[in-house]
């Protein structure tokens, strides 16, 4: 039997940590949707072009260890608005999304356009100023040198691309539990997704 859980949400609101607490919660498969686009923005700085590296995307290009970088997560952001990118990418998760067992999706337009009739969705967002404090701890500690006004230069950035781009623009589903996580603790938000999908189990 399958179950959707879609979980969508600006850079850094938390949607990540909360997806994969909820997977390992209820046993169910987890995607997240950002890595589909971060693969394409990698080869993209590698020299492909967008479209070509969509469509020739495959399970092994998601494990790549330097997705994660600032560098990466910009190109991503870029090619995400191209809408030949975006159909390209649409069927394989789709195709996760009806999987049997349930699958958690986290992303930008899961519960608007990937999975619109998922059994549950969820928005998780946070004030640009956590967010950019947020990503800022988590690029220091990977050894990165951006400063915290670059860091939230580049959040605002993303967040104007993903909710201003033409092709599937990041805004709740209609329905969607909205979840704040900026005054919450990460148990506190894993806790009230978990009970948001409880009520519809």
């Amino acid at each position: 039997m399958s179950f959707a859980v879609a979980i969508d949400g600006p850079a850094a609101a938390g949607k990540g940590t909360i997806s994969r607490a909820v997977a390992a919660h209820f046993g169910f498969a987890h995607l997240d949707t950002g890595l589909l686009y971060r693969a394409v923005g990698a080869k993209v700085l590698e020299g492909a072009e967008a479209v070509a590296a969509a469509e020739a995307l495959g399970a092994e290009d998601l494990i790549v260890g330097y997705l994660r970088t600032a560098e990466v997560a910009q190109m991503a952001s870029k090619v995400a608005v191209i809408p030949e990118v975006r159909a390209a990418l649409v069927e394989f998760q789709r195709d996760f999304a009806r999987r049997d067992g349930g699958a958690v999706l986290d992303g930008r337009d899961i519960g608007t356009v990937i999975c619109p009739d998922a059994e549950v969705k969820i928005f998780v967002t946070a004030s640009a100023e956590v967010r950019a404090k947020r990503r800022f701890l988590e690029l220091q500690a990977a050894g990165s040198a951006m400063t915290p006004e670059e860091v939230m230069a580049d959040v605002l950035a993303r967040d104007a691309r993903d909710r201003d781009r033409a092709t599937a623009p990041m805004k709740p589903a209609q329905g969607a539990l909205i979840l704040d996580t900026s005054e919450m603790t990460i148990d506190e938000a894993v806790a009230a997704a978990i009970k948001a999908i409880e009520a519809r189990c």
